[in-house]
């Protein structure tokens, strides 16, 4: 008797433009460094919800997201059913993709980051005085020049806890949860290390471009040249830009840490020679 249980032990890794499998070690420790990142959330109070997994692309234009990142988008547009059926007609079969002409104008986009989804649902509002943290696991989607295997995959899983408050309640969040996940790595084992990498969350003009050399911004997390997650510094950024603001008006400061949990199931499976190993020194710091 064949089994099929070796065969999906490991990450697929066979170049497959990103579309890849987790079997079911991967997924279950997968499922355990979740958790335990959940209770980190759950201790700085953050509250988990279920966002949709669909943006608007007049709340990403007014981030000025097409203009910093037109390479991650990934629109999603409606067919029209007559039009679609014309190409089908056409068109040489099987479909390697849908033709553009038998597409509408795209009314949603993919999500590339999870925390978009909770700036989209806090605009217009006022956060409390003393902040309040949120938390959220969703699929995201960078349309990248390649794809392929856990270190680049089209669409992964990304757990991100976020602080809306003030400027120091954000800072704080950022540097605590800093220290921790440098601390997870080397209670793990891994030789991981920081790397300022740069998002646009200040303007590219005059002092913040000035500002932004000088005060990092986002650090990702590396290991073994697989960026596994990072901490990001706002500023103002998603408060001016989506009108969220203090109860004193100002515009709330914002701060983040992110967790791409594909890559860190590559690498923790990596580490300890297979995925369940993984997984039950994942249970152990629990």
């Amino acid at each position: 008797m064949t089994t099929t249980q070796g065969v999906y032990d490991r990450v697929d890794d066979r170049g497959n433009d990103g579309l890849d499998v987790l079997g079911p070690g991967e997924l279950r420790l997968l499922r355990e460094l979740d958790a335990l990142i959940l209770s980190w959330a759950e201790e700085a109070g953050a509250l988990e919800r279920r966002y949709p997994f669909l943006l608007r692309p007049d709340f990403l234009d007014g981030l000025g997201h097409f203009e910093d990142f037109p390479h991650l988008g990934l629109p999603v547009p409606a067919a029209d059913p007559e039009r679609l059926l014309k190409s089908l007609r056409i068109a040489e079969r099987p479909l390697a993709s849908v033709p553009a002409e038998a597409l509408d104008d795209a009314r949603y986009v993919l999500p590339s980051a999870a925390c978009h989804a909770i700036f989209q649902s806090l605009a217009g509002r006022t956060v409390p005085a003393e902040g309040a943290a949120h938390t959220t696991l969703a699929t995201c989607f960078r349309n990248e020049e390649r794809h392929g295997g856990p270190r680049r995959p089209l669409a992964f899983s990304m757990r991100e806890i976020v602080h809306v408050g003030t400027a120091e309640g954000a800072r704080e969040h950022v540097a605590r949860f800093k220290e921790r996940v440098l601390a997870l790595g080397a209670r793990l084992g891994l030789d991981m290390r920081t790397e300022v990498a740069t998002d646009p969350f200040f303007d590219r003009t005059a002092s913040r471009a000035i500002m932004q050399l000088l005060f990092p911004v986002k650090e990702e997390f590396v290991v073994d040249g697989v960026t596994v997650g990072s901490v990001d510094h706002h500023g103002d950024f998603f408060g001016e830009r989506c009108g969220i603001r203090l109860p004193d008006g100002t515009a709330a400061r914002s701060g983040c840490v992110a967790f791409g949990l594909e890559r860190w199931v590559h690498v923790l499976t990596a580490r300890f020679g297979g995925a369940g190993a993984a997984a039950e020194a994942i249970l152990k710091l629990r």
